[in-house]
């Protein structure tokens, strides 16, 4: 039994390639990165924004950081990808375009970034000897109903199927899916902070629940995918949801709730597991597996390389609607204080 968890853990020799480097997650990533090796042999960040990566450098300066490369290129650019992931050993694959509502306009766009891009993350990795692929993926992409969404869920199940086409290589694809980060630029919750100094927060439907997770939490899932991933799984977090009227009420108790009604493409609740999916579900303590077991990867592989590995009941399905932890009013004022920037926090 040839178990590849023992093959890949991340330590100060490891070479890796962030794409979408400059983005939420890639900067919070990149900071625990260095915390946690300062002396990483080969970090490359890769985006596409000259500006961000400007900003980027003068926090983590060339001369100070010189296991440090800033590449710029487009994931739709599998030559510049090429180049990039030279001596790389690990991908961590968090570049995207992920507007609901400008993928709506815009879906061959999305369709190019984000499915297009991740077939070319594929086709690197398994040219330039990669060991370990991450690709984060979104609960959109759980029965999806918008073209970001779907968008996502091909990218998936490319990156899962990238396990058949690698051969005889010492490499793995795997992806880390959770709920909407506590925070992110374009989410709710900065929405919610900049309206309600005008004294108004719109809200889409009353009955609306959204998953919430930390920036910190993400990247530290990220990290963990790293070290404990076999292969072939969709990894998921167990996290709590929040009622979008008990955020407005966390964030702005004394202002107007004005119903705007449901956005095109927007889901009423939030599904990381659909109950089609239960079929090949596992809990592993954490988090949840979606796994398809393949003629490369068999499932007495994933038996061993987890302690736990308990196949869900049939039918369960994951949602912000039906989760067992809601956050109250209280916590949510309690996470923004602690994760969101103190000029934006709620007084």
């Amino acid at each position: 039994m040839n178990n590849k968890k023992l093959l890949m853990e991340i330590d100060s020799n490891s070479k890796i390639l962030l794409t979408g480097g400059t983005g939420s997650f890639g900067k919070a990533f990149l900071s625990k990165l260095l915390k946690n090796y300062p002396n990483m042999k080969r970090i490359v960040i890769y985006s596409r924004d000259e500006l961000k990566q400007w900003e980027l450098q003068q926090l983590y300066p060339p001369d100070k950081y010189p296991n440090l490369r800033y590449f710029l290129g487009d994931i739709r650019d599998r030559d510049r990808l090429t180049n990039a992931a030279e001596n790389i050993d690990i991908i961590i694959h968090a570049a995207a375009l992920k507007q609901v509502l400008a993928a709506e306009y815009n879906p061959i766009e999305f369709i190019k970034t984000n499915i297009l891009g991740a077939e070319n993350i594929i086709h690197v990795a398994i040219r330039n000897k990669i060991k370990k692929v991450i690709a984060l993926s979104t609960d959109k992409a759980a029965a999806p109903i918008n073209v970001y969404g779907a968008s996502k869920l091909v990218a998936d199940k490319l990156f899962i199927a990238g396990n058949n086409i690698k051969g005889n290589r010492d490499l793995s694809f795997s992806t880390v899916r959770y709920g909407n980060v506590m925070g992110s630029r374009g989410s709710v919750i900065p929405l919610f902070l900049k309206e309600a100094n005008n004294g108004v927060l719109p809200i889409t439907d009353v009955s609306m629940t959204r998953f919430n997770i930390p920036l910190e939490d993400a990247t530290s899932m990220v990290f963990w995918a790293i070290n404990n991933s076999v292969g072939g799984e969709i990894f998921v977090p167990k996290i709590p949801s929040y009622n979008i009227l008990d955020l407005a009420e966390a964030i702005g108790p004394n202002c107007e709730k004005r119903i705007i009604g449901i956005r095109n493409g927007e889901k009423i609740h939030e599904e990381m597991i659909t109950s089609a999916d239960s079929f090949n579900t596992y809990d592993i303590g954490n988090y949840y597996a979606i796994i398809q077991p393949s003629k490369e990867i068999c499932i007495d592989e994933y038996r061993q390389a987890y302690n736990l590995f308990k196949p869900v009941k049939k039918g369960f399905s994951y949602n912000s609607k039906n989760n067992d932890h809601f956050l109250k009013i209280e916590e949510l004022r309690k996470l923004i204080k602690n994760h969101i920037d103190s000029t934006f926090a709620p007084k």
